[in-house]
């Protein structure tokens, strides 16, 4: 507030300033000039007003802890990534799975399953996020670690059944050797895309 206010009164002035000089340039004043302090006053008062009425409703909203915070999931893209009911799309950390939707790509063996699996799990439900140290990647997508009410930890999931490998890029590796330790498991039992093995 206290910025605000000093800014305030340094653009009103350099407005004097500019008035001024104006004036004793051109000798009068014409009603254009008269009215741009009104119109600049109003413009910084409806600023201010804006501005503390966001921070009114950010802080009114109960949010006692946002790291646990559910969302309601609208849609399931493939195997690890959904789209949430705010329009925020999510790939989940350190998994991959069989494509579906790849451009440039067919779809690959147990990718429907993955996909299948997935939509089962997460579909029309609520999920908290948890990220890592990076929140997007290079398409915009936020980065999490997904887990459902209950407590399913989704990427763990989908590496312990089979329907996703490891796939970790650093920095974002908090849950790397837990996934690696899921898949060495579901290998061993071949389940989901490694029952041909």
């Amino acid at each position: 507030m206290k910025i605000l206010v000093r800014l305030l009164r340094f653009l009103l002035t350099e407005f004097r300033l500019s008035l001024y000089w104006y004036v004793m340039l051109k000798g009068k004043v014409n009603r254009t000039v008269a009215s741009l302090p009104v119109i600049f006053l109003t413009c910084l008062l409806l600023l201010n007003l804006v501005t503390c009425r966001r921070q009114e409703t950010a802080q009114s909203r109960p949010n006692p802890n946002p790291e646990y915070q559910f969302v309601l999931v609208k849609r399931v893209i493939d195997g690890d990534t959904i789209e949430l009911d705010n329009r925020i799309k999510v790939r989940y950390i350190g998994i991959d799975t069989p494509e579906t939707k790849h451009p440039r790509k067919p779809v690959q063996y147990f990718g429907k399953e993955a996909s299948e699996a997935n939509k089962k799990l997460v579909g029309n439900k609520r999920v908290r996020l948890e990220y890592d140290v990076q929140h997007l990647d290079k398409y915009g997508r936020t980065l999490a670690y997904v887990y459902l009410e209950d407590g399913t930890f989704v990427n763990a999931w989908l590496v312990e059944n089979g329907y996703a490998r490891v796939s970790t890029y650093p920095p974002n590796v908090k849950y790397q050797n837990t996934f690696r330790e899921l898949e060495k498991k579901a290998r061993e039992e071949q389940k989901g895309l490694w029952e041909k093995e």
